[in-house]
């Protein structure tokens, strides 16, 4: 339930952000979409860690792509509210589906090697 409510929250925000509709839960919600989403990426690449090193990994990750995203964005010249929050959403998918494909390739390997 809580997973749920966490998703909704962050979904919203990046709507918020993404369509630039003016409201007074755009900014805490996006600001909630910008950890949440790559600390859940990260956190889903590194199963093999206890949940709080897990969780203390993923949070000092989350702050990295948002901070190597911003930094790249600044550098190009390209920064925008808009553009980050697109820009860390793709990131934190990518990392999602590489964790995904990882672990898909691990179960196919260990099912072949029985």
């Amino acid at each position: 339930m809580v997973a749920g409510a966490a998703t909704a929250i962050a979904g919203v925000g990046a709507a918020l952000a993404l369509a630039d509709i003016g409201s007074p839960l755009r900014a805490p919600f996006t600001l909630f979409f910008l950890i949440v989403a790559p600390a859940c990426a990260v956190g889903a690449a590194l199963r093999g860690l206890d949940p709080l090193s897990r969780a203390v990994v993923a949070a000092g990750g989350a702050v990295a792509v948002d901070l190597l995203v911003a930094q790249t964005m600044l550098a190009l010249h390209t920064w925008t509210v808009r553009g980050g929050v697109a820009a860390v959403a793709a990131v934190s998918l990518l990392l999602f589906l590489l964790a995904h494909a990882r672990r898909r390739r691990g179960r196919a390997a260990k099912s072949r090697a029985s």
